[in-house]
């Protein structure tokens, strides 16, 4: 018999766990003993929460990020290949999206191990439910070139295809290199192109709002260090 590879998604913000994540998610989670986690930190906080408080010391958490290499997940791999499940949980909302865990996901495919997706929040589709933009046609672009001229370049590619195609794009990065983002959008991008900007989705002080670059000029928001969604 082989372990079974449950996809647990966190909060998006610092909020109560029941506002997002599900009974059902949290039943599954409190009966495994293994978790793959992106963040040791966060995965500890978020299993307190959860309700597993005092008991965090009793379970095996193994480390899986950008810095991970392929031996390390291979180990993961045989773990669940002798017989143990295990949770994967990344940093924040859904793990293998936009998520080094994806690789580990990959594995268990290849090995005829079962991989369950359990329910809870995802900031892209909420981002994209609340933006007024195209839900039937739309791409996840994840993380733009950190050179300014190649993101530049990516943000007019996007644009131009987004008007061709009614395409929504859907664009996230480094919460710390935010403002620079949406300086480059301002800079790039038509006066009359729209833009969603959604800021710390569920959170009390969450920000959703789709206006054009013309507006954004004059009302540029403070996105520095706060998780967000760009669609355009």
């Amino acid at each position: 018999m082989k372990g079974t590879l449950y996809l647990i998604p966190s909060p998006i913000g610092d909020i109560a766990i029941d506002n997002t994540i599900p009974k059902g998610t949290l039943d599954i989670l409190l009966n495994l003993k293994h978790f793959v986690v992106e963040e040791l930190r966060t995965v500890r906080r978020y299993l307190s929460k959860a309700g597993l408080k005092g008991n965090i010391e009793s379970l095996e958490l193994y480390l899986l990020n950008e810095h991970s290499n392929e031996q390390e997940i291979e180990s993961y791999l045989s773990i669940l290949l002798s017989g143990v499940s295990m949770g994967m949980i990344s940093e924040a909302g859904l793990p293998a999206v936009a998520d080094p865990g994806a690789k580990l996901v990959a594995l268990a495919h290849k090995n005829s191990i079962d991989v369950v997706p359990l329910v809870g929040p995802s900031s892209l589709m909420l981002a994209l439910m609340a933006s007024g933009k195209n839900g039937q046609n739309f791409a996840f672009v994840g993380y733009l070139p950190i050179k300014i001229e190649e993101r530049r370049s990516k943000i007019r590619e996007l644009e131009k295809l987004s008007l061709r195609t009614a395409q929504s794009q859907i664009i996230i990065e480094t919460p710390y290199r935010n403002d620079a983002l949406m300086a480059d959008f301002l800079q790039t991008c038509s006066k009359d192109t729209l833009l969603t900007v959604a800021t710390n989705i569920t959170t009390p002080d969450s920000f959703i709002k789709t206006r054009t670059i013309s507006q954004w000029k004059r009302a540029k928001p403070e996105l520095n260090k706060k998780p967000t969604v760009f669609i355009l």
